[in-house]
């Protein structure tokens, strides 16, 4: 086997060593929170895409460094359930946003799902400029709680939205929220310093990501019920020109990044890549 070949295997079985080590993490911190993970919902498959997510967008990382955004990941996709498969009415899922948003600011809070977003706040506040970027980080959980109400009441009132205004709701899928969560504990200097420049580019990268996990979940969302892209009279051809769209205008803002922050814009096209090519097999 040649040297390189070798490399490569070694990089790639790294990796995966270090997905399974935070798997571990996860499961157990789900554990930590009674009935907020259901077996039925959260079962290995999905942990298992999560953390190889993370481990493949960020290799150079150890597990303590990819704590949090893991466990941000986990707590959206709680929300998300919460959202989609257990409010019934709009005062639940507007609760729930209040609820979120006030424990974000320090009150002490009152359910599981508010349990672990103040312990993901607590762990947030150890780094030292966690005091001046709060406020990106609670304005960015706003917004991804108003895009999952605005779904929810897309798919309650059995509204087709059009493509465009489809896109601009990808704050709903929560892949900003983490984004910015990892970025305040593990980023370069740089990247904490011009964390708002960051943050459009990751909603960017968002807006592909929103429209990739629709294509790539299309069946099992049909079967829930659950709101899709394709389920709004749009076909997959025009789909995938959108997403084609969206990831050149992603790389245009990802490459000005680079020049200053290698590994955060390696993140981020990571994201990108490995998602698209998960997608292309599990779909």
């Amino acid at each position: 086997m040649r040297d390189d070949e070798l490399e490569q295997a070694f990089e790639l079985g790294r990796t995966c060593a270090l997905a399974a080590e935070c798997g571990r993490d996860l499961r157990r911190c789900a554990q930590m929170y009674t009935g907020l993970f259901p077996v039925a919902a959260f079962g290995a498959d999905l942990v298992n895409g999560l953390t190889l997510s993370n481990a493949f967008s960020a290799p150079w990382a150890g597990a303590a460094r990819l704590k949090v955004v893991n466990r941000a990941a986990l707590w959206v996709m709680a929300v998300d359930r919460l959202v989609d498969h257990t409010a019934t009415t709009r005062e639940q899922v507007n609760r729930l946003t209040r609820e979120c948003l006030s424990v974000a600011e320090g009150a002490v809070p009152r359910s599981a799902v508010t349990r672990f977003l103040a312990d993901l706040r607590d762990e947030l506040a150890t780094v030292k400029e966690f005091d001046d970027l709060r406020w990106i980080w609670r304005d960015q959980l706003a917004k991804m709680l108003l895009g999952m109400t605005t779904a929810w009441v897309w798919r309650e009132t059995h509204a087709l939205p059009t493509l465009a205004r489809y896109v601009d709701n990808a704050d709903s899928r929560g892949s900003c929220f983490v984004d910015l969560s990892h970025w305040i504990y593990t980023a370069d200097d740089w990247a904490k310093a011009h964390l708002e420049q960051l943050w459009g580019v990751s909603r960017q990268v968002q807006r592909y990501l929103h429209l990739l996990g629709d294509m790539a979940t299309y069946r099992r969302d049909l079967s829930w019920g659950d709101l899709n892209v394709l389920a709004l009279g749009v076909d997959r051809a025009e789909v995938a020109a959108a997403m084609a769209e969206l990831e050149r205008e992603a790389e245009d803002l990802i490459g000005p990044v680079a020049e200053h922050s290698p590994r955060t814009a390696a993140y981020l096209r990571r994201q990108i890549g490995f998602s698209a090519g998960f997608a292309d097999i599990s779909g």
